[in-house]
């Protein structure tokens, strides 16, 4: 008797805690991978913390919820399905080897239809893109103004790397970003052309910042383009120092996560550890492409904003007429030609010659990541061409000769 009241008391306690736990226990919302990465890096300075919202049933009490990771990777499609000639990218492909050129790809309508790798290499390889990573630069210039940090283009660099008003040439202390972006800012710099190069000296000063902004200032800001590496990377250390994260985590955190860049892709930096904002970037072909891509499509990519529209136009637009010569006009740290397909002379197709304005990323031995937007397309060169052209005449004469109109 003992026993059986002892088992009834027992069941009336078991069935006393099951009706206090009630149903599952609150659960709050797990961000998905993607924005799971960004929310980590980015709760610094003014940026609001991630909101976290609650989810009332979740489907299983040991996987919490998420949404799924978005697909970042490439369609494929073949060129004619595009208006392109296969006949024309197979002679491009039999043209290429023992150019320099490592790597080419080709985007259209948002889909791959052609990829030329030279042995050795392939989709995953890494490339130095030299200069071309200016454009780059620009672009996380444009996201920091959006984003509050840099109040615009015409803010003094002062406001930024205070020890500039530590120079005597007091002009040094009206420079700005608009200056630094156009390379107008006058300082003495010796690095288009073949003349006389100060590179190696810079590139070998304990400290590139302080070595910047010690140059001579020989014309006045704003009046005279000189191409410098000098002005992107006070650019690098302005995005530094506005955001509180180095340009690789600045990157990587509004670009590169957001496009699914592989964690292969990284920059360089100097001892200080301020990014190579004009020579430093590594990564990809088909990454590169995404670059294209991104701002093709107007600062989106598959839906998700990540450089503000304004800046996408204004960037790829000309600001100054660059250098002169052939190789084009300037924005900010972009550049800008008109390119008729065949205008080398190096292959013939029996299509239209069209002409089209393209904008462009350019670093040095032949990195290139054209954008024409008027064929809704998208090439990338990785190289080490003797020349920095040595690509040129392949993107005109082949790629651009292969748009079969209509």
């Amino acid at each position: 008797m003992k026993r059986c009241f002892a088992l009834f008391l027992a069941g009336v306690f078991l069935l006393s805690a099951c009706s206090k736990s009630g149903g599952p226990s609150a659960v709050s919302d797990t961000l998905s991978p993607a924005s799971s990465s960004v929310s980590s890096r980015t709760a610094s300075r003014s940026e609001p913390a991630a909101e976290i919202k609650s989810v009332s049933e979740p489907a299983s009490r040991s996987d919490p919820v998420s949404e799924p990771e978005a697909d970042h990777s490439w369609q494929f499609d073949t060129p004619e399905n595009h208006g392109m000639d296969p006949a024309v990218f197979d002679a491009l492909h039999a043209a290429l080897p023992g150019t320099g050129i490592h790597a080419a790809v080709t985007v259209k309508d948002g889909a791959v239809i052609d990829e030329y790798y030279e042995e050795g290499y392939d989709e995953d390889s890494i490339f130095a893109m030299h200069s071309a990573s200016k454009s780059v630069t620009s672009a996380l210039i444009g996201i920091a103004v959006e984003e509050g940090y840099i109040g615009g283009v015409d803010d003094l660099v002062s406001a930024y790397l205070p020890q500039i008003l530590e120079q005597e040439d007091t002009r040094k202390h009206t420079l700005t970003l608009r200056h630094l972006l156009t390379h107008t800012s006058g300082l003495e710099w010796y690095e288009w052309g073949s003349g006389y190069s100060n590179w190696a000296e810079f590139r070998s000063a304990e400290n590139w910042v302080d070595y910047i902004l010690g140059r001579t200032l020989i014309y006045e800001p704003g009046s005279h383009f000189a191409y410098s590496t000098g002005n992107t990377h006070l650019l690098s250390a302005v995005l530094q120092a506005a955001t509180g994260k180095t340009q690789e985590e600045y990157c990587r955190i509004r670009l590169f996560d957001p496009m699914g860049v592989s964690e292969e892709a990284h920059w360089r930096a100097d001892a200080q550890g301020v990014a190579d904002g004009g020579n430093g970037m590594f990564i990809s072909a088909r990454d590169a492409a995404k670059l294209g891509q991104l701002f093709l499509d107007g600062g989106v990519w598959r839906g998700r904003r990540l450089v503000p529209a304004a800046w996408v136009e204004e960037s790829t637009s000309e600001q100054n007429a660059g250098p002169g010569g052939s190789t084009g006009r300037y924005g900010y740290q972009w550049w800008i030609q008109t390119h008729t397909a065949g205008e080398n002379g190096s292959y013939a197709t029996p299509y239209p010659s069209g002409t089209y304005e393209v904008y462009f990323a350019f670093g040095h031995a032949g990195q290139f990541i054209y954008v024409v937007p008027e064929l809704n397309m998208v090439t990338v060169f990785a190289s080490s061409c003797q020349s920095s052209y040595g690509p040129r005449p392949y993107f005109t004469d082949y790629i651009l000769n292969a748009y079969m109109g209509g």
